[in-house]
């Protein structure tokens, strides 16, 4: 029986082509649905469409454990869609990764605990010690796992059986100073999202806010993305950026750095928790 508030979200893309929409909004409509929303794109360039459609299944004729196969049979092999299909009732289960600094754990923490999300947190692993007492303060099974050139191989096969023994359905890197293996990246396609200063590949290294106080830069910035085996270079999810002067001290560049830092990686996983975005060919499209 469904969930008289529960929603069925299509994200979906083919090629641009006559009567997308009419097909979707008809298989919708004659199976007793309701069209909450319905966003749509078409990138002139590749000719490619892009939709975003949320409905209610109250009463919906299709099972919705068939709806799936349903959608596929009559509309999306018709156009060539490839499309996901989310349900409003799941709570996304959401693993954090962490190494010292502290800034984006507490924001998305502050965001979970106070039900500006829904999503699960059911763990946090790290690479260090420093951030248990954070986890212990939100109630939150902290796993430590030490890591050098001779262990990585151990300890991410570790990292890997924590992430299947909580059901983790994403990753977020809120700040892990770690590259994550190809394996990680293949079982998680678009489900790592990480955080890095917009600096890349300008002020690569340890100190990037050092180096770009030292050239004299008028503007910092943040970039969230997916994760790809091409390191820092997967699909953007959000980025923002903030003006410098040169009153700006390096600790000034480094306290404006974590502020988009946190705004930039909080609106992303937002993205990724309420499914507004298609990823195409290491791009996004973002509906609002």
């Amino acid at each position: 029986m469904n969930n008289p508030n529960e929603h069925a979200i299509f994200l979906m893309h083919c090629s641009d082509q006559q009567g997308i929409v009419a097909a979707v909004s008809r298989f919708i409509d004659e199976n007793q649905g309701n069209v909450i929303s319905l966003d749509q794109h078409v990138d002139s360039a590749t000719s490619r469409f892009f939709m975003r459609v949320s409905f209610e299944i109250a009463g919906f004729l299709v099972p919705k454990d068939q709806l799936a196969d349903y959608f596929s049979t009559l509309v999306a092999k018709r156009y060539g869609i490839t499309f996901e299909l989310h349900f409003s009732s799941r709570t996304p289960r959401m693993a954090l990764f962490v190494s010292k600094m502290s800034h984006c754990l507490y924001d998305i923490l502050y965001r979970w605990q106070s039900g500006e999300w829904r999503v699960e947190i059911p763990m946090i692993i790290s690479n260090h010690e420093n951030l248990e007492k954070v986890a212990r303060q939100f109630d939150i099974p902290y796993h430590f796992l030490p890591m050098n050139k001779e262990n990585k191989a151990e300890v991410q096969a570790q990292q890997m059986a924590l992430i299947e023994e909580y059901q983790c359905d994403f990753l977020v890197l809120a700040r892990y100073m770690q590259i994550i293996p190809p394996d990680f990246i293949r079982k998680f396609p678009n489900r790592i999202i990480n955080i890095h200063h917009s600096f890349l590949p300008a002020f690569v290294g340890a100190k990037p806010y050092h180096a770009a106080h030292d050239r004299g830069v008028k503007i910092i910035g943040a970039t969230s993305h997916y994760v790809t085996e091409d390191l820092d270079a997967g699909p953007i999810i959000e980025q923002d950026v903030a003006k410098v002067s040169h009153k700006d001290d390096v600790a000034d560049l480094i306290r404006k750095g974590k502020d988009l830092e946190k705004i930039v990686l909080s609106r992303a996983i937002r993205q990724h928790i309420k499914h507004k975005l298609i990823v195409f060919e290491n791009k996004t499209v973002i509906f609002d």
